[in-house]
């Protein structure tokens, strides 16, 4: 390992940390937090030595006693789900998974038909079981030549980079730069980011690096005269200095290619020989003894001389499970490229036929067949399709390629036209769920412009034509919405719904429509209701009890977020009735709907059932694979917990959809999970925190220059977190963009809860005349809406009118009327925000008792909820003497004992981080004000967290809160008891 010391330095310690976490803290020492996982970003050259590094690194952790799994993705099977973990998982020992409870979900890593798992729940279930083999001696995850990573193994890279795991593993990586597809490298920058990726790059060797390994038998001048020509490259090097020795390269002015070199070496071998090196190369990971034996048709003794003899040359290598492989990829390459068509087209073959007979999986079985299929084969698109159709969940850009292969050898003729349909439809399906939204919508579209069957088709063949051209077009307007061209999803649905469908289709139709057109800044719900109408007429005259669900559900959905609240009710109570009448295999058609009935209750402020709806729809939607629906169940049931004060579980919520954004490729879904996942962080997060900010920051910047719903949502949630951050201009700005200059684009239903922003903002500006304005408008669209937690909100908006000039007595009144509205539809968060910000106005107004009461039950609902950013205000706003008539820190309060207990085992420093995190400052602001890493101050914090019994950074900001406000009380109590001068 020359030239390679501070990059085994820094594995080695990785490695001794996680062994080290792995066992846990020596007797009598102190625990240590919870370890995270990292991951080594290891790139370079071909060439350079990155294997050599990773197998070194390898070795090391094996001499440390850790678990150690070591997969390499290959060139020629890079669309093979999974591969490249399925090749690390292979050399586990078959036990060691016993008893894991969610063995279904990562089947597909052991190409096993696993159970009804979506891709992100395998990406979850994986990491769960790395953290389970981490123990009891900690893990490394190799997997090397990541460049060549199928696109499934890619996305389940991604999520163990943005949710390490709570183990002590460590995962290294080596990639090629240059080879490294785009998305890649950008997840794994990414990474560096948030720390859970650290790069090393590895550079060339040194001129004395190289003279080293060429040892001292080669004269000084030759060695430099092959450094020069290799340029430090160690595989170059030394294949240079092969050839050198054996007599092929005498003069170094001109040296030959690297290619030239290697294929020269096989121009040595005889033909038998040759052959199985070919056989090799082609077959790759299925490159067994017994395979390669078959597939040359060679076998016995000499067969294994010839092996043996090709071992000796270094040409080939025996890997895990007694597998063939070439020196490098690079030798692999050149082979494979160099073995004529036919030969490797005749090993493919025979490869897929001894693979079928041992009862492998299509899956396993597709490349070859791939390969192998020079023209129509009945038999060999249909292991095509059955792969495709065993991927789709799991790795649906897999699904989509063996689709595509199939397609290109089906023949255009019309006894295949259905068929030829059918397939393209799939394989748009699962573009569309891979990211590939562009290249799936001009499928559909060219599938919607071909004639459907002929005029003297018979009545069946037509009826299935229409109906597979309704899926087509439904299928293109869902893509058309993620794309953020809703008008253009409208236009499309109107033209399909002037074709005069048959009524079944009507409803799918409308169905589409009504979810689309209030996402359009052209189109508002208002202009889609006649078709709506015309869609529930249709499910009801066919007694379709399901589509009428649905159309209810999505008719309460357009209602609700126009702002006709009794119309909404009134539909949504129909949907839920007949929603909740039918068995969930019913409702397989309806996750949509579900969806858009639980986003409808949660702007009716019903809040139970929305959630209930919402995690029905859940259920249902990954039970059935349909991944498009699942962030908008997932975010409607976090939005619900923010206002109902659960705002880690809201976060969790968001952070699942967030997966899926990503996975499925959209910006304007994207756009619209960052700013929810904004909304959950303002209020879990304490004042100070930069993450809210930043998250809608991102959430802005997905949504691009767009005028629409998912636009205006993430301007809204971004000038809230901007509001919170303590800049009122740019909130007052984000406002003005997310509705335009009479807020028209803002959702109506949710219009006074955003008003009450720019309220705030205009008079942190001094800007009280506009301030008024956005009150009085707050107050009667309010009054329109009837609804508690926005009537809740324009209070508040007016109480700050009266507190600007100074009446106390109106402001506290609007706030605690304000808290009573709220608390009357169950909105926590609202209910306790309003109350907080209320409790000092009633102290002041002359009510001290009320404010007290209203401060302390402001606080348990902060607590309770988790919301750092209430339990922030509470601090704040902190009545006189602690908030209880026997205040916290009172020693005449049995709480004052435990409290000094806990914080009395806490050691000097722990004690002064405690009190920078009770401030709000971030870990990384900590550590720069007192001039130490970030680490040691989150492990400061960490056993904090331990020696007060607290599992949170809030939690442990209100330990604080409360022992100074102890401190306080006792230096008052101290000079009450104080003799007074002698009279």
């Amino acid at each position: 390992m020359l030239g390679r010391s501070l990059e085994l330095a820094l594995f080695d310690e990785l490695l001794d940390r996680a062994a080290r976490d792995a066992r846990g803290p020596a007797r009598g020492a102190e625990p240590r937090d919870s370890s995270r996982s990292r991951l080594v970003d290891i790139t370079g050259e071909a060439g350079i030595g990155k294997s050599r590094l990773l197998g070194e690194v390898c070795a090391r952790a094996s001499r440390r006693g850790m678990t150690v799994l070591r997969g390499r993705a290959t060139e020629y099977e890079r669309q093979m789900p999974f591969q490249v973990f399925t090749d690390a998982l292979a050399h586990l020992d078959p036990h060691a998974p016993a008893g894991f409870p969610e063995t279904d979900a990562v089947a597909p890593l052991f190409q096993q038909s696993g159970g009804a798992v979506d891709r992100f729940g395998l990406h979850r279930s994986t990491a769960a079981l790395l953290a389970r083999l981490a123990a009891p001696s900690g893990l490394l995850l190799a997997l090397d030549d990541l460049h060549w990573a199928d696109p499934a193994s890619q996305e389940l890279l991604d999520h163990l980079v943005r949710h390490p795991v709570h183990a002590p593993v460590v995962l290294a990586v080596t990639r090629r730069d240059r080879q490294s597809p785009e998305s890649l490298a950008a997840r794994l920058t990414r990474g560096l980011d948030t720390g859970a990726v650290v790069r090393l790059g590895l550079r060339p060797l040194s001129a004395d690096d190289c003279a080293e390994l060429a040892g001292p038998g080669l004269p000084p001048a030759e060695t430099a005269a092959l450094y020069a020509a290799s340029e430090g490259n160690p595989f170059y090097f030394l294949t240079l200095l092969q050839a050198h020795r054996g007599g092929t390269t005498p003069e170094f002015s001109v040296p030959p290619g690297l290619g030239t070199l290697l294929l020269d070496e096989l121009t040595a071998l005889a033909p038998s020989r040759r052959g199985i090196v070919e056989a090799v190369a082609v077959l790759g990971e299925h490159a067994t003894p017994a395979m390669v034996s078959r597939v040359t048709g060679r076998s016995g003794a000499a067969f294994t001389d010839d092996v043996h003899a090709l071992a000796r040359r270094d040409l080939l290598r025996s890997g895990p499970q007694g597998l063939l492989t070439l020196r490098h990829p690079v030798v692999r390459t050149l082979v494979h490229e160099s073995t004529p068509f036919l030969r490797r087209v005749e090993i493919h073959r025979l490869a897929a036929q001894e693979l079928a007979r041992a009862g492998v999986s299509a899956a396993e079985r597709a490349h070859h067949v791939e390969q192998s299929l020079t023209a129509w084969d009945p038999e060999a698109v249909a292991v095509l399709e059955e792969a495709a159709a065993r991927s789709a969940r799991t790795a649906p850009a897999s699904c989509a390629h063996w689709l595509e292969v199939a397609l290109r050898h089906l023949p255009h003729t019309p006894e295949h036209a259905a068929r030829r349909r059918e397939l393209t439809l799939r394989r748009a399906r699962a573009l569309a769920a891979c990211g590939g939204l562009r290249e799936s919508r001009d499928l559909l579209q060219e599938l919607i412009a071909t004639e459907q069957g002929s005029h003297c088709a018979p009545t069946t063949a037509k009826d299935q034509d229409q109906d597979l051209r309704v899926r087509a077009v439904v299928l293109c307007a869902l893509v058309e919405r993620h794309l953020g061209r809703c008008t253009e999803a409208v236009a499309l649905l109107r033209r399909e719904l002037a074709r005069g469908p048959a009524p079944g289709h009507v409803v799918r139709l409308g169905l589409e429509l009504g979810s689309a057109a209030p996402l359009d800044s052209a189109t508002s719900y208002a202009q889609v209701r006649t078709e709506v109408e015309a869609a529930l007429a249709a499910a009801r005259s066919t007694g379709d009890e399901i589509g009428e669900a649905g159309v209810l559900a999505v008719a309460a959905l357009g209602e609700a977020y126009e702002g006709n609240m009794a119309a909404a009710h009134g539909l949504a109570r129909q949907a839920a009735a007949l929603v909740d009448s039918l068995p969930d295999n019913d409702l397989t058609a309806l996750c949509e709907p579900l969806a858009r009935l639980g986003w409808a209750e949660a702007f009716l402020e019903q809040y139970p059932d929305a959630e209930r709806h919402a995690e029905r729809g859940l259920d249902i939607a990954r039970r059935s694979g349909q991944l498009y629906v699942v962030p908008h169940l997932l975010l409607c049931a976090s939005h619900v917990r923010v206002q109902t004060c659960r705002v880690s579980s809201a976060v969790e919520l968001a952070d699942q959809a967030e997966d899926i954004a990503r996975g499925i490729g959209s910006d304007q879904l994207l756009a619209f999970v960052l700013a929810s996942k904004a909304s959950a962080l303002v209020a879990a997060c304490p004042p100070g925190d930069p993450r809210p900010l930043a998250v809608a920051e991102e959430a802005v910047a997905a949504a691009g220059t767009g005028v629409n719903w998912w636009a205006s949502t993430a301007w809204c949630i971004f000038g809230w977190a901007a509001l919170m951050a303590g800049d009122p201009v740019r909130a007052r700005d984000a406002m003005l963009q997310a509705g335009g200059p009479e807020l028209q684009r803002i959702q109506p239903s949710m219009r006074p809860l955003y008003l009450e922003i720019l309220v705030t903002s205009a008079l942190l500006t001094g800007e009280t005349g506009e301030a008024r304005g956005w009150a009085e408008r707050a107050r009667k669209e309010a009054e329109q809406l009837g609804l508690p937690m926005q009537r809740a909100s324009a209070l508040r908006s007016a109480a700050h009118l009266p507190l600007a000039q100074g009446d106390t007595a109106a402001a506290a009144d609007l706030f605690a009327e304000a808290a009573a509205e709220s608390a009357r539809c169950g909105a926590v968060f609202w209910e306790a925000h309003s109350l907080l910000l209320g409790a000092p106005l009633e102290a002041a107004a002359g009510r001290g008792r009320s404010g007290t009461h209203a401060w302390l039950r402001g606080r348990r609902l902060a607590e309770a909820g988790g919301s750092g950013m209430l339990v922030g205000l509470a601090d704040a706003t902190r009545p006189p003497g602690g908030g209880s008539e026997a205040p916290y820190g009172s020693p005449d309060r049995p709480e004052l004992a435990e409290l000094s207990g806990r914080l009395a085992t806490l050691t000097a420093r722990e004690l002064e981080i405690a009190e920078l995190v009770a401030q709000g400052l971030t870990s990384q602001a900590i550590a720069d004000r007192l001039y130490v890493s970030r680490r040691t101050v989150e492990t400061h914090v960490s056993r904090a967290f331990r020696k007060t019994g607290v599992s949170s950074r809030t939690a442990l900001a209100t330990l604080m809160a409360r022992r100074r406000t102890g401190s306080r009380f006792g230096e008052a109590r101290a000079e009450e008891d104080r003799p007074g001068p002698p009279t």
